[in-house]
């Protein structure tokens, strides 16, 4: 059993301290792509000058958590508008604000890729300041985690290496 070890490098702890800073450098760099994604899916929908009147067609929450764990609560709304050329167009936002109900109509802003079905829609209204700056900021403490992350693989590989 311990050739198999010695093959990866060492002994199964160093398995361990190489494996779990690289998980969670693998997850934080997972979720650095999901916020400049959504970032840009955002920014994309506000700059480009397309708005329309949108019905909210259904309001919903889920849950997640509980036992012994916090319950978080997260409101979705599903939106419906038709752009110009005629496409109906349905889209669901999750922590919409809670005073949009069933029914209501909102002003959307939306961006079309050459007329495809990858229609990207928000209610959000423009906020690229704001927007810019929490993703910055998700993205900053995001580089900490990474920064340890290494620190830490260099300095086990140095200190029992």
């Amino acid at each position: 059993a311990q050739g198999n070890t010695a093959d990866l490098g060492g002994s199964p702890v160093d398995v361990i301290f190489y494996l779990a800073p690289g998980l969670i450098a693998a997850l934080a760099l997972f979720t650095a792509w999901r916020t400049v994604s959504q970032w840009a899916r955002l920014r994309g929908a506000w700059t480009s000058g397309l708005t329309a009147e949108a019905r909210c067609l259904r309001t919903y929450t889920t849950a997640r958590g509980g036992g012994d764990r916090r319950v978080r609560t997260v409101l979705h709304h599903v939106y419906e508008f038709t752009a110009p050329d005629g496409r109906v167009v349905r889209f669901e936002e999750e922590d919409g604000p809670g005073t949009t109900l069933e029914g209501d109509f909102v002003r959307v802003h939306w961006a079309d890729h050459a007329g495809g079905p990858d229609v990207i829609a928000t209610a959000r209204p423009p906020r690229h300041g704001r927007q810019a700056l929490t993703a910055l900021g998700v993205l900053a403490f995001l580089g900490m985690i990474l920064v340890c992350c290494v620190g830490f693989v260099v300095t086990y590989a140095t200190t029992f290496g």
